[in-house]
This record gives structure tokens, sequence and C-alpha cells, in this order.
């Protein structure tokens, strides 16, 4: 097994707060919201499952990925604030501290899994 790249410690670190964070809100009273529940449940094993296979080196693929399914989640996030999503709508940043927590591992996801796939830049000889 090869040595994990600093940036990929920092991915799965960041992935593996939002699907806490997700697991924790489904166990407490979000598996009964209908749709909403499950999706977060299919998060949680997603994001689980992406981290473990990248920190043990899987594809670059994985990276671009686990960025796509952050910016699902963003994208979920803003409409349970706005037009609500599937009947069900939240004001703010509640729940407390889970909403924050979330938002902010799935930016960093995001940024970093897109950052991964860049190419190092090769010395000029």
């Amino acid at each position: 097994m090869k040595r994990p790249r600093l940036i990929d410690v920092g991915l799965v670190a960041a992935m593996a707060a939002s699907a806490i964070a997700h697991a924790r809100l489904y166990l407490h009273g979000y598996r009964f919201i209908p749709v909403v529940g499950p999706g977060f449940l299919v998060l949680t094993a997603v994001l689980g499952a992406l981290a473990i296979l990248i920190l043990v080196g899987g594809p670059a693929w994985m990276r671009a990925a686990a960025a796509i399914v952050s910016a699902g989640a963003l994208v979920a996030f803003l409409l349970s604030r706005t037009i609500g999503l599937f009947g069900f709508a939240e004001h703010g940043w509640q729940p407390q501290p889970y909403a924050v927590v979330s938002v902010v591992a799935e930016v960093v996801v995001m940024a970093l899994g897109f950052m991964a796939l860049r190419r190092p830049l090769r010395s000029p000889r």
C-alpha cells in the first residue's frame, strides 16, 4: 500500500466530518423524514466508502466523485433552506453545530477533491 498524500488525508478527514454529522442527524430524528432521512444514510455510506478507498490509494476519479457528492449535498442543503426539499424545510444554520460542520466539510471536500486531481507542474529542464 502506498503512503497517502497529505491532500488525501485532509480530504478524507473532511469527508469523515461530513459523514459523521449526517449519521448523527440521521440517528437523532432525520431517519423519520421521508426521502431526506434515507438520503442522509446513503450520503453517509457513500462518503465513508469513498474515504476508505481514497485513503488506501484508490484511483483519482474517486476524488472527483467525492467532490461531486459533496456538491450535491450542498445543493440539497441550500434547497432545504430556500424552497424546500421533498417537502422538508429548515431555516438558518439549524441544527447547530451539524449544519455548519457539514457545510464547511463539504466545501473543503470540493476544494481538496478537485485540487488533488491537478497534475503537479513539472520543473523545466
